[in-house]
């Protein structure tokens, strides 16, 4: 594994959460936080990001409309809900339309949360080596299909 630090997004529209968490997680991740979902889309658009936490209630736009949001255009950062109601509607909703990796009730615990970003980001590892494989392997078809179409010309 190398040093490169997780960076984890962390949306909330409490000031003093999104304080709270990047207290907790700076040392260890690299930490972005954002007040809303537009906040967070824009920071998307200029950092790489591994993880994103999100709370579910925030004015304006829920943690899973936000996450919806960001599965069109940046499918790859796994996703962890976090939410201070026991919301059944809004989890159901996060696993099938925001495509979450875990949920988490407010407030989180901090080792529980950690070791959920920690499991995340293995996924999110195994998910990009699958992918980058899939690549080295398209190409390798390609040539031979190439290699193939040669051989039969001559």
């Amino acid at each position: 594994m190398s040093d490169k630090k997780i960076s984890i997004l962390y949306v909330d529209d409490e000031e003093n959460n999104l304080i709270s968490f990047k207290a907790t997680f700076r040392l260890k991740y690299q930490v972005y936080t954002a007040i809303s979902g537009d906040d967070a889309i824009k920071i998307l658009e200029t950092k790489p990001v591994d993880i994103i936490v999100t709370d579910q209630r925030m004015p304006n736009m829920t943690g899973v409309e936000f996450l919806e949001k960001v599965l069109v255009k940046y499918p790859d950062p796994m996703r962890i809900l976090l939410t201070g109601y026991a919301d059944m509607g809004a989890v159901v909703d996060a696993v099938n339309k925001g495509k979450i990796f875990h949920y988490l009730t407010k407030p989180w615990n901090e080792k529980e949360l950690d070791s959920t970003i920690e499991r995340a980001y293995q996924v999110y590892k195994e998910k990009l080596e699958i992918k980058e494989m899939n690549g080295k392997l398209a190409l390798s078809n390609d040539q031979l299909e190439f290699l193939l179409r040669q051989k039969l010309l001559s």
